[in-house]
């Protein structure tokens, strides 16, 4: 494993050890690969996955835009998954991630979608 990973992964361990979701408050984590970006709401105490959603739905997919305005897209939609669910408040988790660019775009359309963190 290259230092930049181990680095990351290292983020993402410290991270996870201080942060927890629950089936209230669950954690919406992030995982950003080279051309997509997934979004995931999970029960920690549980180990289950409340809703997903990511950047190869088909009609985020469909859209024109580059992989910031498809990952604000993305934002908006766990948003409206979550509000199915009664969800309001979630615990953000970068995954190791900068809040920089496509993430912070995850969590801006979140916000505007009607979720709290």
């Amino acid at each position: 494993m290259d230092t930049k990973a181990l680095r990351r992964q290292k983020i993402r361990y410290g991270i996870r050890k201080k942060i927890s979701g629950t089936a209230a408050k669950p954690r919406l984590a992030v995982f950003r690969s080279n051309s997509d970006i997934y979004v995931q709401l999970i029960d920690d105490n549980d180990g289950k996955t409340l809703a997903a959603a990511s950047s190869r739905d088909k009609d985020i997919a469909a859209q024109k835009g580059n992989k910031v305005e498809k990952s604000k897209l993305v934002g908006a939609a766990i948003a409206r998954k979550a509000s199915e669910l009664g969800l309001k408040d979630v615990i953000f988790d970068r995954g190791g991630n900068l809040y920089h660019g496509r993430v912070k775009a995850v969590a801006d359309g979140a916000r505007e979608g009607g979720l709290n963190f």
